[in-house]
C-alpha cells in the first residue's frame, strides 16, 4: 500500500492538532491514504483524558493544552521527534493493541539502528519504548471512527529539564531519558527522522510518498 509522509519541521502544536483532525476526517471518508506526520513542536505541555479537573493555561510560561488522547501529562519541544499516524484501523482489523505494538516496534527498530537496545515493559501505564528502566519514547493515541490520530514522541535531543516540571505519563520525571543522554552526545535529528520513516514503512507495510506538503503552504488547506 502507498501512504503520505508529511514532514512539517518545527510547527506550533495547535496548528498540527487542527491538521490531524482534518486529515482524520479525510481518511475516514477515504479521500486520502494512510498518512504519517513528523514534526517538532515549540515547548508545550499536553494533558490527556486520564487527568480530571482544571489545568493551568501555562506552567512556568509554557502553554498547557488539554487534548483528547489517552494518558496524562507529557512534554513536547525542540529536539523531540513527534509522529502522528493517521491510519484507517478498519482496514487493519480494528486492532488497537496491535496498532500500539506496531508504533513501539517502529521506534525499537530505529533505536536499534543507533545501537540502542530498546524494548517494551509489561504492565498498566507502561506503553512506550524503554531502555532498561528508562523511558525514551511515549505513546498517546486517539481513535475516532476507527481512524487514529495523536501518536508518539521520541526523545532525540530535547532539553530534559522540562520533564522535571511535570510527572510525565504519571511517572517520576527521572524515568525519562533521551537518545542524547544514552549516547552521551548530540544525535543527527535528520537521520533519526529518516530511520523512523523507513521503520514505519516496514512495520505498517506502506510505501510513503514524501514531501506532500510544503512547510510554507497554508496549513488550513486540505491535503490530497
Amino acid at each position: 500500500m502507498t501512504g503520505n509522509l508529511l514532514d512539517l519541521g518545527l510547527c506550533e502544536y495547535n496548528q498540527v492538532w487542527d491538521l490531524q483532525r482534518k486529515l482524520m476526517l479525510q481518511r475516514a471518508n477515504h479521500q486520502i491514504p494512510d498518512t504519517l506526520i513528523l514534526v517538532e513542536h515549540p515547548h508545550v505541555f499536553t494533558v490527556g483524558k486520564a487527568v480530571a479537573g482544571e489545568i493551568p493555561a501555562k506552567l512556568d510560561g509554557v502553554p498547557v493544552i488539554k487534548v483528547e488522547r489517552g494518558g496524562q501529562w507529557t512534554y513536547h519541544g525542540p529536539g523531540q521527534l513527534v509522529g502522528y499516524p493517521i491510519l484507517d484501523l478498519d482496514a487493519r482489523g480494528r486492532n488497537i493493541h496491535n496498532f500500539l505494538w506496531s508504533i513501539e516496534e517502529t521506534i525499537i527498530l530505529t533505536l536499534n539502528e543507533f545501537s540502542i537496545k530498546a524494548g517494551r515493559v509489561e504492565g498498566k501505564g507502561k506503553t512506550g519504548v524503554w531502555v532498561g528502566k528508562k523511558k525514551m519514547a511515549s505513546i498517546g493515541a486517539a481513535v475516532r471512527n476507527w481512524v487514529t490520530f495523536h501518536g508518539f514522541a521520541l526523545n532525540v535531543n530535547p532539553d530534559m529539564k522540562y520533564f522535571s516540571m511535570i510527572e510525565p505519563c504519571g511517572m517520576p520525571s527521572s524515568t525519562m531519558t533521551s537518545m542524547k543522554e544514552y549516547l552521551n552526545g548530540e544525535v543527527d535529528f535528520t537521520k533519526v527522522k529518516e530511520s523512523i520513516s523507513r521503520s514505519f514503512e516496514q512495520v505498517f507495510q506502506l510505501k510513503l510518498a514524501k514531501d506532500i506538503i510544503n512547510r510554507n503552504r497554508d496549513m488550513n488547506q486540505s491535503v490530497r
